[in-house]
């Protein structure tokens, strides 16, 4: 079998680092630019930083902010129709996954509109046509949507969300720019960090997993336990190794899927509109013990990456206990809250089960969890 790796043509890293939108811009013959960014992003400014770069290199563009936390398949269609007048001919995404996800479903229909239905794209979707050029733009250092062949769209009627995965729609420049990230308030730091923090991690326990995509997720891991402290707290040093590690782990996890930490959090955004990154790191520990007799010795490989010292000395259920303490003690350290308790109604198990075993995430689990298994993990929480 053949392990298959699809990464952007290009990226570019560090301060200032927008600039080099115009160059990409200009560089492929585009003429007019559609940008997507939520309304928060538009309101505060940020926006703005790189629509200042396009106006100073007379590059025409158009705005498109109807994009919701969680975006709907409404966010999609109106996006679809809005690119359609704008007369564009790229995309450029400034945002978090949201902002991103939304692009990506908007570009794949533009070239394959026999997907018209965004239903039709859930899954691994036989697009056969290159999404519409984007651009993309990370304002949060978390999904590294700017570096996946996935993208996530909330079906509203059915209370769920649809994990899309699609070669097709990997954006041809990611631009990660510590700057633009800058203005995250604690909270969202917290939260974002702890999902890329969920993404190593899983890429680096999940069945597809292999040693280029190791590579990548032990780095992240690494890079991202030394950082995300000082990101809560905006350092610069904190906000570059972030903004680095979380599109790390995006190169990884990308290329080999996840686990049942993403196909539970799936369903709490779905129904709920819980932020993903804050359902990620709630779930995260007690995912990763139910996990771990089915990981060898990765967890000990987590905990030495995480900086936990004697790990090579400890008996491998010690060394798995060390991982999951360190998560939990990152997670506690930054704020984020310790259970569900506050949003999952019990009335709600069995539908949230459901979701997570239907989830497109859920089969890259280590462990093949049964729906009682799931059950019983967000019981723990409650």
């Amino acid at each position: 079998m053949a392990n298959r790796f699809v990464l952007n043509e290009t990226s570019y890293h560090g301060k200032g680092a927008i600039r080099e939108i115009a160059t990409e811009v200009k560089g492929r013959g585009f003429e007019k630019c559609f940008v997507c960014s939520d309304p928060d992003l538009l309101k505060f400014g940020v926006t703005k930083k790189v629509t200042d770069v396009l106006e100073n290199a007379g590059i025409a563009y158009e705005i498109y902010s109807q994009i919701k936390a969680n975006p709907t398949i409404e966010n999609v269609q109106t996006g679809v129709a809005a690119f359609k007048k704008s007369g564009a001919d790229c995309i450029v995404a400034i945002g978090g996954g949201s902002s991103m996800d939304t692009a990506k479903a908007i570009g794949i229909i533009i070239a394959n509109p026999e997907f018209a239905d965004v239903r039709s794209l859930e899954g691994v979707a036989p697009t056969k046509n290159k999404c519409v050029p984007i651009i993309a733009v990370p304002t949060t250092a978390g999904t590294a949507a700017e570096v996946t062949i996935n993208y996530v769209i909330t079906d509203a009627e059915k209370n769920r969300k649809m994990v899309c995965v699609d070669v097709h729609d990997i954006p041809v420049v990611a631009v990660v720019d510590p700057d633009m990230m800058s203005s995250m308030p604690k909270g969202l730091t917290a939260a974002t960090g702890m999902d890329a923090l969920t993404h190593a991690i899983e890429g680096y326990i999940t069945k597809g997993a292999w040693e280029m995509s190791d590579m990548f997720h032990l780095k992240a891991i690494e890079i991202i336990s030394k950082n995300l402290r000082g990101a809560v707290a905006n350092t610069p040093e904190g906000r570059e190794g972030m903004a680095l590690g979380q599109y790390i782990a995006g190169m990884g996890f990308s290329n080999v899927g996840l686990g049942i930490v993403h196909s539970m959090a799936h369903p709490l955004g779905a129904l709920y509109d819980t932020p993903h990154g804050v359902a990620n790191a709630i779930l995260l520990p007690t995912v990763m013990e139910y996990n771990a007799e089915a990981t060898g010795e990765k967890y000990r490989d987590i905990a030495k990456a995480m900086g936990v010292e004697g790990v090579d000395k400890m008996n491998l259920e010690d060394a798995r206990k060390a991982a999951v303490a360190a998560v939990k003690q990152l997670s506690e350290d930054v704020g984020i809250p310790k259970d569900l308790k506050n949003i999952v109604k019990e009335e709600d198990l069995d539908f949230l089960a459901q979701s997570a075993m239907d989830d497109a995430c859920r089969p890259g689990n280590p462990k093949d969890p049964t729906k009682e298994d799931i059950i019983a993990l967000y019981k723990a929480l409650l």
